[in-house]
């Protein structure tokens, strides 16, 4: 396992690392046994970068990772969580006051059974942007509440998370120098989208570290294919899965190239979340990174996806 610093903030992670939304059943039902097995066996083999939020599974992703970390040494592992967006009862939410986002902080660190956050994220900041305010109610209320609590020790890190880099790019340009410490953004750094790569100059300049996710683009780059719920147009869709099944031809299983691609090619990328609460999976991506990455099927494969590459959609 390679580790690479987050920006200036002094954590060096794995440059793989464990996204807990599968904990919450996020993308299918789970045992959740296998899910606490999935986040130990993750430790246990290097990775030690973990991210959830409380709106994943509603709550239930951290319920189920606290469970898991308490029987892991709090000094193996940097721990990541959200504030602004919530759900209940299958209903989305979002709050990004200063007192919902310090209240928010202290009821994670309940459910995950730990006294502090490395890092604390503001959520999808691009459903802050469609609600009033905007995005400068992430850089007046938001992210100062988040600071006055990394003064305190609560926190030690402040960072933003959207699937929009232009939003990630604004907030950093309008906030006081040395705020946001970190960006996570997801689904730009992967086979059929390097859009992430525009801003990265931008991002280091501002010594902003770069946490990239979604190495397989939400399940477009899987052999079994996207889910019903993936908010990608069609011909994005069918592109992908042709170029799933190239790869079945060539004996290389496309999440394979996939998370080789986001981890091995650029260091100015400090690590790649991935998802999963199945244990034999976590150790089979862990196997992905460390094999050597077979550069002309990339190719070939970013050939199929063709005219499709770069293609975006909305968040949901």
């Amino acid at each position: 396992m390679i580790y690479n610093e987050i920006g200036k903030t002094g954590m060096k992670v794995s440059n793989l690392s464990f996204g807990a939304s599968s904990l919450g059943g996020v993308f299918h039902g789970i045992r959740e046994e296998e899910g606490i097995r999935a986040v130990h066996v993750a430790v246990d083999n290097g990775i030690n970068f973990i991210d959830v939020s409380p709106y994943y599974g509603h709550l239930k992703a951290e319920m189920v990772l606290g469970k898991a970390l308490r029987e892991i040494p709090r000094d193996k592992y940097y721990l990541s969580t959200k504030v602004g967006r919530y759900g209940k009862d299958g209903v989305n939410m979002w709050d990004y006051s200063a007192e919902r986002a310090t209240a928010s902080v202290y009821e994670s660190m309940d459910r995950l059974g730990v006294d502090y956050i490395d890092l604390i994220n503001v959520h999808d900041i691009e459903f802050q942007a469609a609600l009033p305010g905007g995005l400068q109610k992430v850089v007046d209320e938001t992210l100062p509440a988040l600071v006055a609590l990394r003064k305190k020790g609560v926190v030690g890190h402040v960072g933003i998370t959207d699937l929009q880099p232009e939003n990630l790019k604004w907030v950093v340009e309008h906030s006081e120098p040395g705020t946001v410490e970190s960006i996570l953004c997801f689904c730009h750094y992967s086979l059929n989208d390097m859009l992430i790569t525009e801003y990265l100059d931008f991002f280091q300049q501002h010594q902003v570290g770069i946490i990239n996710a979604s190495p397989l683009s939400m399940g477009l780059l899987s052999s079994r294919g996207a889910p019903d719920w993936h908010p990608a147009e069609k011909p994005l869709r069918e592109a992908c899965a042709k170029a799933a099944e190239f790869c079945v031809s060539q004996g290389y299983p496309i999440e394979k190239l996939a998370i080789q691609f986001s981890t091995s090619l650029n260091p100015q990328i400090a690590t790649t979340l991935f998802s999963s609460a199945n244990p034999q999976n976590v150790l089979k991506n862990i196997g992905y990174v460390n094999d050597p990455m077979d550069e002309q099927l990339v190719k070939e494969v970013q050939a199929i996806i063709g005219d499709q590459m770069f293609v975006r959609w909305k968040n949901s």
